[in-house]
């Protein structure tokens, strides 16, 4: 068997263990001539060369399908995320609402029958329940936080004794605390701690703790961690005073 017919046969070998990547099988030939085989060796080259460019065209389009799968997934962890924000920030207005709406009652029942024919009231005054909601907008949608401090200030001059006002004065010292204007937001917190029955105290004693701490107050630090973990115990604001506390 000469050279030509030995390199013929490994071909019709490969091709024959190799996926068929045309419709029509190979025709049978035969090996005999010189002009016979080098059609076979023709026809089994270009099978192969075809057979090597449907997989390139293949590899192409996996690595483009992967391309486009990160891309989706990229979009799906990003809108995952807005949206358990989003969620988060529904859940505190709801708690928010939620506390309000069973303290309503009760200070309405503690006025005087006089002082009942007042215009003046948490069940119809709809202004302030709007007021209050869209100054919260300008925090937790508009990130507009400078207007958000003269919406709250303007808030509380309007509704000076609105069920709002723990947590509009709650709202004003976190403002001015990332804002680093400490002696503000200490003002503010020490409203919010003045009310005893405010679901937002913990933390405005804990925060009036980190304003002393970074004022270079240990001794005024160690009282507000000490007394928000005597008065919350077992809270994440009482945790985190004592982690606070040990740090000092």
């Amino acid at each position: 068997m000469n050279s030509n017919k030995m390199r013929c046969l490994a071909l019709t070998l490969l091709v024959g263990a190799a996926t068929q990547v045309v419709a029509a099988p190979a025709p049978v030939t035969e090996l005999s001539g010189s002009s016979a085989q080098g059609d076979s060796l023709e026809r089994l080259e270009r099978m192969i060369e075809a057979r090597n460019q449907v997989q390139l065209d293949m590899q192409r389009q996996l690595d483009q399908l992967a391309t486009e799968m990160d891309e989706l997934r990229g979009i799906v962890e990003r809108n995952s995320y807005d949206l358990s924000q989003m969620l988060e920030r529904q859940r505190e207005l709801y708690r928010e609402v939620d506390a309000l709406s069973r303290q309503a009652p009760a200070k309405a029942a503690e006025k005087p029958a006089e002082e009942s024919k007042s215009t003046e009231t948490y069940t119809g005054n709809v202004s302030e329940n709007e007021a209050y909601e869209s100054a919260v907008n300008l925090i937790l949608k508009e990130k507009d936080y400078t207007g958000a401090i003269a919406a709250f200030k303007g808030f509380l001059t309007t509704y000076p004794e609105s069920a709002y006002k723990p947590n509009a004065h709650y709202w004003l010292g976190q403002l001015y605390f990332t804002q680093s204007q400490l002696s503000e937001a200490g003002e503010q917190f020490n409203a919010v701690a003045s009310f005893k029955d405010s679901n937002k105290r913990a933390d405005a004693l804990l925060k009036l703790g980190i304003i002393a701490e970074r004022s270079k107050k240990a001794d005024e630090a160690k009282k507000y961690y000490q007394d928000v973990i005597s008065s919350y115990p077992g809270s994440t604001s009482a945790r985190q005073a004592e982690n606070n506390l040990k740090n000092l």
